[in-house]
């Protein structure tokens, strides 16, 4: 009786066991404090949004996903090291939603090392597009694309006069061939082009500059506070221009650490914003369920990075492991995720290229 007793002990705790790692672990690796935390946290709320959805549904197979998230502090070199901690000790079967462009970069070694696959890294950097990294799979629109378009609209409405600013590394350089396209293409040349240290932000020199060109408009490059600060540097420097900035921007807490000086600014954007798409209607009835009342384009991006990441695992099959998530993302075609189709190959892992414009409103909201 007593050998019975502890066989069936032991096999209750092999059980027990079996059903705590029963969810299907994801790994994060994100700035949640820092200069971008207010955007990270709204684009990670999203994804949330949508895996809660699919977890109270029974998740996949029986499955619920868990997001393991961790906080780089937007230092690329702590991105790495939380990718390697996720990937090699905590044995995430895929990586998400990650942010930054050397932060992403950072990781690349380690993802192709295990074969761990990234959906939605939340940076529309070229060079995760181009040659097409094997482990990564991006959902958003490039930042060159962005750029492009913002410029080809500020010569459209007659503004001559465009000053650059942007942070001095691999994201800044990746905005400003956008932006460089765009002036080509309206035979034009930037008034001014000006680089800053994106570890330590300082517009006391490049401000006056700025403001001496007599510049229409800026387009700012860069993350968060540091696009704040030179707004607001600008401007107490007698400058007076459109300000225009990248999707990476926009979000509520961008809005709301500029005040009174959000209103005008143009920010581009990666998804649309009306509710005539399905995606837009559908984030914006599972928020009113949550009591949420207003959806940022963030939280939309990462809703949408979530429905892709989702698709994958279910495709993934059953016995779901890194490799058969690999295959999934290369097999996905025309996949709908509310009125713009996702689609994936072993050449192409570029994901959408929707790019648009949007204004901020006296209100504080994300108008086209």
């Amino acid at each position: 009786m007593k050998l019975w007793t502890s066989v069936s002990a032991a096999l209750l705790l092999a059980l027990l066991g079996t059903a705590a790692h029963a969810q299907i672990l994801i790994g994060q690796s994100a700035g949640f404090s820092g200069p971008v935390a207010a955007g990270v946290k709204e684009t990670t709320d999203g994804a949330r949004l949508y895996l809660n959805a699919v977890n109270a549904k029974g998740g996949i197979n029986g499955q619920k996903i868990e997001l393991v998230s961790m906080d780089d502090k937007f230092d690329p070199k702590l991105a790495a090291e939380n990718a390697r901690v996720l990937i090699e000790e905590k044995e995430v079967v895929a990586m998400f939603l990650t942010r930054g462009t050397p932060h992403t970069e950072a990781m690349l070694p380690l993802l192709d090392k295990h074969g761990v696959s990234l959906v939605g890294p939340s940076t529309g950097a070229m060079v995760l597009h181009q040659p097409v990294k094997r482990h990564v799979f991006n959902v958003r629109a490039t930042y060159q694309r962005e750029a492009e378009k913002a410029i080809a609209h500020l010569a459209t409405i007659g503004i001559t006069r465009i000053a650059v600013v942007h942070s001095d590394d691999s994201f800044g350089a990746d905005g400003v061939t956008g932006a460089q396209r765009g002036l080509d293409a309206a035979k034009q040349a930037a008034v001014a082009v000006e680089k800053y240290d994106r570890a330590k932000p300082d517009f006391s020199k490049i401000a006056p500059k700025i403001a001496k060109t007599d510049a229409q408009a800026v387009m700012i490059i860069g993350s968060g506070a540091a696009v704040v600060d030179c707004i607001k540097a600008v401007k107490a420097a007698g400058g007076t221009p459109q300000f225009v900035t990248l999707s990476n921007n926009a979000s509520g807490g961008f809005v709301k650490s500029l005040g009174d000086l959000a209103r005008g600014i143009i920010v581009t954007q990666v998804l649309p914003q009306s509710m005539g798409y399905a995606v837009v209607k559908e984030i914006n009835e599972l928020a009113r369920v949550q009591s949420i009342t207003d959806v940022s384009p963030a939280m939309l991006e990462g809703f949408v990075s979530a429905k892709v990441l989702v698709e994958a695992l279910r495709r993934a099959g059953p016995k779901l492991n890194r490799d058969s998530i690999q295959s999934a993302l290369e097999g996905l075609r025309k996949f709908d995720v509310g009125g713009l189709e996702v689609s994936y190959s072993r050449d192409d892992h570029t994901g959408l290229d929707f790019a648009d414009l949007s204004i901020i409103s006296d209100t504080g909201k994300f108008r086209r």
